[in-house]
């Protein structure tokens, strides 16, 4: 819709005056040191929009992640994201401790890296839960992980990057594998320290205890290729399934419980023989041609009546419709 914001006087004189003025006169807007030159496909990296399409991942893999967690902490936590900031790889390691768990892992279709970094406070509320105990950050000042922890913090990265694979298939489909490990961030060979990174970070709300957090990094230069796709406030127009949610239902649906009965013959009998009969009495019954299996009182199937292996059994000739 065209604006109808009409200009101002002072608008209206210096319109006139710029006019006015000869054409060839530098402005003395352009005198300052603030102008500089500009090159044709030199330009910044961070001015990548709002990261709209990169949220919507964000929050995709946020719920998607839930049930990396429930084999370790028995519950599905809630996991929130934070909108991606944009710093050096040196801001973000400043702000972060000197041991923590660095995961690199290799996209190959935008053939770059990203790194997922753990706190060894989850780690270890993460082994602790795996292994029976409470859920509740453990008091230590240790500088490695042990087996055991190592471990989990295999289990965690693999798992999260299947997720990640899921939660960026409506834009592009990405394969993720690891590439290595690293505790401490300065011996982290992920990218220079001057190069800017997209941080991603995630909150994992915890039952009786602090909440947890993890970041997912990638590099500028990684994403650059598709900067327009991450600008983009347009969805697939075809979205696949969350198999994941579907393998659960169909777990779900099939483990339902149904009762399953076979039924001979069903006689009818008077009220007078019903009240007078007495143990040892014969009681005639009618066999049709096979014996009626009911599903939930519904007729499904006739059979045969027999035995295998010293029991009986009933033998499925045909579906009743």
């Amino acid at each position: 819709m065209a604006s109808t914001r009409k200009l101002s006087s002072d608008e209206v004189n210096a319109l006139i005056e710029g006019l006015g003025s000869e054409s060839g006169a530098p402005s003395a807007i352009m005198d300052g040191e603030d102008v500089r030159p500009f090159q044709f496909g030199s330009d910044d990296l961070s001015l990548l929009g709002d990261y709209h399409a990169l949220r919507i991942i964000n929050e995709r893999f946020a719920r998607l992640a839930r049930s990396v967690f429930l084999p370790m902490l028995r519950i599905q936590p809630r996991i929130s994201s934070f909108p991606p900031e944009v710093k050096t790889f040196d801001e973000y390691t400043a702000g972060i401790e000197n041991f923590m768990s660095l995961n690199i892992s290799r996209i190959e279709e935008l053939r770059g890296n990203l790194l997922t970094v753990l706190t060894p406070s989850f780690i270890s509320v993460l082994t602790n839960s795996y292994y029976g105990g409470k859920i509740a950050a453990l008091p230590s000042k240790k500088t490695e992980f042990t087996a055991t922890e190592e471990r989990i913090i295999e289990l965690v990265t693999d798992g999260l990057n299947e997720t990640l694979q899921v939660a960026w298939r409506d834009l592009m489909p990405i394969n993720v594998s690891h590439q290595n490990r690293e505790i401490n961030p300065q011996f982290a060979s992920f990218v220079d320290g001057a190069e800017l990174v997209i941080i991603c970070s995630f909150v994992v709300q915890l039952p009786d205890t602090d909440a947890a957090s993890f970041d997912i990094i990638y590099p500028l230069q990684t994403l650059k290729p598709i900067a327009a796709q991450l600008r983009s406030r347009l969805q697939a127009d075809v979205s696949e399934d969350d198999h994941t949610w579907r393998e659960k239902m169909e777990r779900a649906v099939l483990n339902i419980p149904l009762s399953v009965a076979a039924r001979l013959s069903s006689p009818t009998v008077s009220m007078y023989k019903l009240i007078n009969m007495q143990v040892g009495d014969t009681f005639p019954i009618v066999i049709g041609e096979g014996v009626e299996i009911s599903i939930e009182t519904e007729d499904a199937f006739l059979g045969d009546l027999g035995e295998v292996g010293g029991n009986a059994a009933i033998n499925l000739k045909s579906r009743l419709r």
